[in-house]
């Protein structure tokens, strides 16, 4: 791994203001807004804001204000920011993100995980923090295929064993939340403990309503409408390169589709800029497009489903190193916690009044709460 300074040619950038000064819009039919996607009304203020306003450089400025890294691992490219802790005896933590997410996606946890007491925190929760880009991932490109969920807990291992780190704790939602699942699954001895904010319990695992508590049933209650996942689950499995080639081609385009996740699953109500600032939306899009990563990004989706996941041992816990999780009400599945007990060696489990699927942006007080008291137990 060797230092590495994020830095997008300004050929590039110049591309990028020129596919936004030439968007050939799509008609629209008179209908309530969220009807069939995506209205044009929210696209084409975002896209002002994008073409006249946003600065890519300030971005890419305070990015750089932390450590970066970036070489080959098993075969893959990996990038990683690497932050160092204040405290006496800091514990090192990977976080690892998902789809629409980005490694920035944590920009808001890291100074409060790396240095607690500048936030009212305890010196002795803090943390060396580790945020990789998934394989195929922004500046994790380019990465060969067949690298999903599964094998980058392997790829996260020996990244952390050559940053120093023997032992290490792991948080991750989405597909990090797979990764940090597969870590406690086929690593407990290499692994302190592993926080989600995703339910990703490995394996089989059937429920129905009545498992719930009277506590949580709410949330089973108040979960998406599976649909409203297919089609993104479906298309970045089946056909991520079919729809690369378009996302790809038209920035606009890119920043549609990851528009309606972002308004979709996190807890807004639709009103997807209560929960964002287009700097923080636009940023995400554009990591994703000037790094030219789009289509190996989706294709991370057909790498870890494709082929059925195989248990690597049959203890009682599918997930052996200890598991908390942070239950989020507007995430997109929820399980009961007589559920996660059997499969998970769960240590914690926080019911939290707010947040959906974008825990780390939507709630990072909430959510950096609840990593330094799963982990304190287990320093």
């Amino acid at each position: 791994m060797k230092p590495f300074t994020i830095d997008i040619p300004a050929d590039r950038l110049a591309l990028l203001q020129q596919r936004l000064t030439s968007i050939d819009w799509a008609d629209e039919p008179s209908a309530p807004e969220w009807t069939y996607g995506v209205p044009g009304r929210v696209l084409r203020g975002l896209a002002d804001y994008w073409r006249d306003c946003y600065d890519w450089r300030a971005q890419e400025a305070a990015m750089n204000r932390w450590q970066h890294l970036r070489g080959q691992i098993n075969g893959a490219t990996v990038h990683l920011l690497h932050a160092q802790g204040s405290g006496p005896s800091p514990m090192p933590i990977v976080l690892t993100h998902g789809w629409p997410w980005t490694f920035f996606d944590f920009a808001k946890i890291i100074e409060p995980l790396t240095r607690p007491e500048e936030f009212g925190g305890d010196p002795d929760d803090s943390f060396h923090v580790v945020v990789p880009s998934l394989p195929g991932s922004v500046f994790s490109c380019p990465s060969p295929a067949g690298i999903g969920w599964k094998q980058t807990a392997g790829i996260w291992v020996a990244m952390m064993e050559d940053l120093g780190y023997h032992r290490f704790g792991a948080h991750g939602g989405d597909s990090g939340a797979f990764v940090t699942a597969q870590l406690a699954h086929e690593f407990p001895d290499r692994l302190i403990g592993g926080h989600l904010t995703y339910p990703a319990l490995l394996g089989e695992v059937v429920y129905g309503r009545e498992d719930f508590a009277e506590d949580e049933v709410e949330n089973y209650d108040r979960q998406r409408d599976p649909t409203s996942n297919m089609t993104h689950f479906l298309t970045h499995t089946l056909e991520p390169q079919t729809l690369g080639w378009a996302m790809q081609d038209s920035p606009i385009g890119l920043a549609a589709w990851m528009l309606h996740r972002r308004a979709m699953w996190s807890d807004c109500n639709g009103q997807v800029l209560q929960r964002f600032t287009y700097d923080e939306l636009i940023t995400s899009f554009c990591l994703y497009w000037l790094t030219g990563s789009v289509a190996s990004a989706f294709r991370f989706y057909a790498d870890s489903f494709r082929v059925p996941w195989v248990a690597t041992h049959d203890g009682r816990h599918t997930l052996q190193a200890p598991i908390g999780i942070a239950v989020f009400p507007g995430e997109l599945s929820h399980v009961p916690r007589t559920v996660a007990t059997a499969h998970a060696n769960l240590t914690r489990w926080t019911l939290m009044p707010r947040g959906g699927h974008f825990a780390p942006m939507e709630e990072p007080e909430l959510l950096v709460e609840d990593i330094r008291g799963f982990f304190r137990p287990l320093r």
